[in-house]
């Protein structure tokens, strides 16, 4: 049996039950300390670094860690260029050998102490739904394909915070995910996206427990819609891009007409998407953001979830042009167009972008409140 010491992120006992990949309560933990050394925050990280100081760096001890659960350990930690080294950690005031994370990144750059308490308050619930997708890999998928996917499986662990922080849908069977049982999961696909096939029933209503049935989902990220509109020239902006959806569909006009979107960067609030987005897309500085919805795009078979906004800009004639993030292959062309020839285009069925629909109508509805306080 191993015996780890760990002093960072992995102190978050939730964290360190997930990647082990047991009950916290079966974990043999004991704080302790690692002479001569200290934890340090590290500049623009989320995560410490453990480098020689004069006093003590605190930790956990967990004892007895069978052979797998150290392997499960230096997969996770290995996404940050961590491995184990032999120690001698002070726990009950009696020294016992152990193994401990460490790194000779010289990239890292030492800032300060870090707090777990101010990390697990700010990265801790997200952090715990990340490494439950990255260990869900253990054993299946290489560290270094883990690694390539690591920017969407933030993402989408960022996409199930947000569902449990929010949720103002209205559910008149009162029934809720507790109603949904004997799940299993397989992971048909894991790439930018991923596709899961579930094995579950749900409560009927008649009260019953449904047959087993199979339920497929493509499961991406909560997206951010936001369409620009300036109320004092009564117009609104709109992009154009090749789109591969309508292309794989067959449509023989796949460069599509919508709204400023994008995909939420982990821990990035909605609010902070729709600015970034707008910038990167269009080169745009939105001022108020109105709320339009928040909703699924398809719930049938998705979990894609949609936050519109309606952004009040300064749309000159001269604002529009190509914009786009070269990193991202983008090429996108923006347009201003009035308020009227926006609503005929909705009338005659030109706009195919369910969102910008949505955006519109609900233009239409508010827009003698926002010109009024133009």
């Amino acid at each position: 049996m191993n015996n780890v010491f760990v002093y960072g992120t992995l102190r978050h006992v939730p964290l360190l039950a997930t990647v082990i990949g047991r009950d916290a309560e079966t974990l043999k933990l004991r704080k302790g300390g690692l002479p001569n050394h200290a934890v340090f925050a590290v500049k623009d990280q989320d995560f410490p670094i453990l480098k020689p100081a004069d006093g003590t760096a605190t930790g956990l001890l967990i004892t007895d860690l069978s052979d797998t659960e150290v392997e499960r350990l230096r997969f996770y930690e290995g996404s940050y260029d961590y491995d184990l080294t032999d120690a001698v950690v002070v726990a009950d005031e009696i020294e016992c050998a152990a193994r401990v994370f460490k790194s000779d990144n010289e990239g890292w750059v030492p800032d300060g102490a870090w707090s777990l308490e101010n990390w697990a308050q700010r990265f801790g619930d997200v952090t715990v739904l990340r490494a439950i997708e990255e260990m869900s890999y253990f054993g299946v998928r290489s560290r270094q394909d883990v690694d390539r996917m690591l920017p969407m499986i933030k993402a989408r662990a960022t996409a199930k915070l947000q569902a449990k922080r929010r949720n103002d849908a209205l559910s008149p069977s009162g029934m809720t995910a507790a109603d949904v049982s004997d799940v299993t999961l397989e992971r048909a696909y894991a790439e930018y996206f991923t596709l899961d096939e579930f094995d579950l029933t749900f409560r009927r209503y008649d009260g019953a427990q449904s047959e087993m049935v199979k339920r497929a989902v493509f499961v991406a990220t909560d997206a951010v819609i936001v369409l620009p509109y300036d109320p004092v020239r009564d117009r609104v902006l709109l992009i154009e891009q090749f789109r591969p959806g309508p292309f794989a569909r067959g449509d023989d006009l796949p460069w599509q007409l919508e709204p400023i979107a994008g995909r939420l960067d982990a821990d990035e609030s909605p609010e902070t998407c729709a600015r970034r987005e707008a910038q990167e897309e269009a080169g745009l500085e939105l001022s108020a953001l109105h709320e339009v919805a928040n909703c699924y795009a398809s719930p049938g078979c998705s979990t894609e979830f949609y936050n519109i906004y309606l952004g009040l800009a300064d749309l000159p004639d001269g604002v529009v042009g190509v914009s786009g993030l070269e990193q991202e292959a983008e090429d996108i062309r923006s347009y201003v167009y009035s308020f009227d020839e926006l609503m005929q285009m909705v009338d005659r069925m030109q706009v195919v972008n369910a969102p910008l629909v949505l955006a519109a109508l609900w233009l239409a509805r508010h827009r003698d409140r926002l010109r009024g306080t133009a």
